[in-house]
Order: structure tokens, then sequence, then C-alpha cells
């Protein structure tokens, strides 16, 4: 029986539906502010930020791809129910609790809001035509390779190109000087901003999309799953090093133009409107608006798919329950969206990195759980303290914790997992001896 491949037209698609899964608005409003801000040490910046915002995520594609796309596979070592806690957490946080509905209130935020204002009528109108059509299209993930990544990927990704040789061809000036923190250590703050997007618990959730979609053009295989994950991941790879690089660009040539912007939209404003003029506006509501959409419907067809096997609800009804919640939730309004986010995203993010980086390790020890746990345990005990940080109840904090390593930068986990690690493989050396002694005796 022959199996069954995809076309090089089909790969492609499948990589850009994977880039346009990553690139929501968060996205492409962030490196425009890193730009401005580290001035002369932009690409220094750029280097720690690609590290994370790009390294990591794909990382977690290829982890995902070599267990089969699915989190609750990737997250074995540490117990099937600790995995689906884990897995759910993941699932609710990036879905429809934060990410999601987050997608609709940036969308109306850059571009209608400008026009019908900031009250609650305009944002309740937008978002339930915004989801209605996030739903439509999420009834029917099978034809997800066809909406997305045939339609709706390349139109972002020419709007993109159009921006970043915008960005390279017509400067709007020259860098300003960077700021006190880009001038004392750009490179670990471009990589901790990076590890702020959270890319990387995006592709543990968009995981199983990319390989359903492949599944949907009949390929059975498990190898050649893997391989085709691994390639658009790859391509989404490419994609977001190129965007990224132009809007740190765009980002750096325009700090003559609103040199105290306090966040990437208004840089991408002012710079959309000093070079396209009165189009500047349309143009980036445009393709803000398709950018939240895919990263939307990705979300909901990930999480409808995840919960389907653990809740007893189809697949259809979920993707409505899904919606309805993330139409509710977003009427919250963006700022009071990322202040209830930042703490539960940063508490969970370390122990995710946790799992990714030691997937590719699990060779390497005699018993996976006994390392992968207690690193994941601790990294999320010291996760929760930066959660904690920065939230409302940061005062309830005993002293120490503000003067732990790397605090500042919001890598209070690293040092303390690093530790973590380094004991629980002593350990797994030492226990694999004496399993091996006991069994030469018998």
């Amino acid at each position: 029986m022959l199996k069954k491949h995809l076309t090089s037209k089909d790969i492609v698609a499948l990589g850009f539906m994977t880039f346009a899964l990553f690139v929501g608005a968060g996205n492409i409003i962030f490196p425009p502010i890193v730009g401005l801000q580290a001035g002369e040490n932009v690409w220094t910046a750029a280097l720690g930020f690609l590290l994370t915002a790009v390294g990591l995520p794909v990382m977690t594609v290829v982890a995902l791809a070599r267990v089969g796309g699915g989190i609750d596979a990737l997250s074995q070592p540490i117990g099937k129910k600790a995995g689906v806690l884990l897995a759910m957490v993941c699932y609710l946080a990036v879905g429809p609790l934060f990410a999601t509905p987050r997608t609709a209130t940036v969308s109306f935020e850059v571009g209608l809001a400008p026009l019908f204002g900031h009250s609650a009528t305009p944002l309740l109108v937008y978002s339930l035509i915004y989801f209605a059509l996030v739903i439509a299209i999420s009834l029917y993930p099978g034809r997800l390779l066809d909406t997305v990544g045939h339609v709706l990927a390349p139109i972002k990704i020419l709007a993109l190109a159009a921006l970043g040789i915008a960005a390279v061809l017509w400067p709007a000036g020259h860098a300003i000087p960077a700021t006190e923190v880009y001038q004392q250590i750009p490179f670990s703050s471009g990589f901790v901003n990076g590890y702020l997007t959270m890319d990387t618990l995006g592709a543990m959730v968009f995981g199983i999309v990319i390989v359903n979609a492949a599944r949907s053009r009949g390929v059975e295989s498990a190898g050649l799953l893997t391989r085709y994950t691994i390639m658009a991941g790859v391509i989404a790879g490419i994609g977001l090093t190129l965007v990224y690089l132009s809007l740190f660009r765009l980002g750096s040539v325009s700090g003559e133009l609103v040199p105290t912007a306090q966040n990437g939209a208004e840089i991408l404003h002012a710079y959309v409107q000093h070079t396209f003029g009165n189009m500047g506006s349309g143009f980036l509501g445009m393709l803000i608006f398709i950018a939240c959409m895919v990263t939307a419907v990705g979300l909901t067809c990930a999480c409808a798919e995840f919960f389907s096997h653990h809740l007893p609800f189809s697949y259809r009804t979920l993707v409505f329950i899904l919606g309805g919640f993330s139409t509710l939730v977003s009427n919250l309004g963006l700022s009071h969206l990322i202040q209830l986010s930042i703490p539960v995203l940063t508490a969970i993010y370390p122990p995710c990195i946790i799992l990714v980086v030691l997937s590719f390790t699990l060779r390497w020890w005699n018993n996976t759980s006994r390392v992968v746990a207690p690193v994941m345990l601790v990294s999320l005990l010291f996760g929760m303290i930066d959660g904690i940080k920065s939230s409302a109840l940061s005062n309830l904090l005993p002293e120490w914790t503000l003067n732990l390593p790397m605090s500042a930068q919001g890598l209070a986990w690293l040092l303390p997992s690093l530790a973590a690690l380094a004991l629980a493989a002593g350990y797994d050396r030492l226990a694999g001896r004496q399993a091996a002694a006991v069994s030469l005796m018998d």
C-alpha cells in the first residue's frame, strides 16, 4: 500500500499556515517598541529576542512532531494526571481565558476604536461579528489548510512583506539613543522580552493543529507526519525571523516620529501614517485583523480538539462554547485582560520551557520521570514567584524573593531549575548504577 505524501504546494501551505498561526497582533506590535528603545544596540537586542521568540517555539513544534503532535504525549514523563492538568492549564491560558479573547480586543483597539471610540457597545458588536467568523471557520478543521494555508496566510504574508520592505526602503528617520536598560544589558533584555511573547505556549497548542492539517490530506504515516510538521516549523521560523527583523528595523528608524511611544501600536500607527498617508490606518487595521483572526481560529480549533477528548462534548459543540465564552471575556477590555493574563502566563511558562527542552534528552536518563518531574516542579514554584511579583499581590511575598538571582529580568526560575536538573541527573545516574548492580547479583 502506497503512503500518501503531501505535494510541494501543500508543504509550503502547511508552513505558511503554521507561520500565520503564530503571528498574532502581539507579535506585530511588540518588536517595534524594542527596536525604538534599543536604539544603536537594536541588533544585539534582536539576537536575544530571536532566541526565545523564534528558537523556542520552533523547538516546541519539533518536540511535538516527534511525539505525534499533542502536549499530552509530550508530558508523559510527569505522569498522565499531571500531564493532563498541565495541558488543560496551557490550553485554557492561551485559549478562551486570555489569548483568544485578546485577539478580538487588540484588533478592535487598533482598527476600529479610533473611529468608533472605546465604549462598551462598539466592542460588543465587533466581538459578536468577530467570533461568529471564528466559529464559522473553526467548524471545519479539515479545511484549515485551504482557508488559512492557501488564502488568509498568503494575504497576511503579503501585508507583512509590504510593511517590512517599506521599513527597509523608506526609513522615517534615524535611531534615537538607547534607553538605560538597553545600554546596559541589550542582549538579555531582548532575550527576556522574546520569552514574554509566550509563543512557546502557543506552539504547544498549535502542534496538534499542524499534524491534523497534514492528516486532512490523507497522510497517515507517523514518520511523514513528523517530517512535514518539522518542515512547517522551519518555514514558520524563517518567516518569523524575517518579520521580527523588519519590525525591529521599523521601530529603530521611527524614533524621531514618536520618541516617547509607550507601545508598538503607537509606533506602527505613526510609521504607516508617515509612509502611506491616509491609507496607513486602513492598511494597519486590515493587517492586524487578519493576524488576529488566523490566530483565533487556530486556538479555537486546537482547544476544541483537545477538550473533545476529555469532556463529554463533541468538537463542534465545543467550538460554539469556546467562541461564546471568548466573546464574553473579550468584553472585559484589553487592559483588564493583560493585567489578568501576565501573572498566570509568567507562572506556567517556565515548566513548559523545561518540558520542551528536556524532551530532547529523554534517552540520556535511566528513568525520565525522576529527572523531568522534579525540575518542572522547581521551575513552576519559582515561576509562581515571578508571577505573583507581576500581580497586585506582590506585597505578600517575603523579602528574600526580591533578591533571587535574575529576579529583575523575570528569570528567577532559571538557576534553581538548573540546580534541580544537576541534582536529579546525579540521582538518576546513581540509582541506575545501583539497579544494574542488583541485577548482576541476581
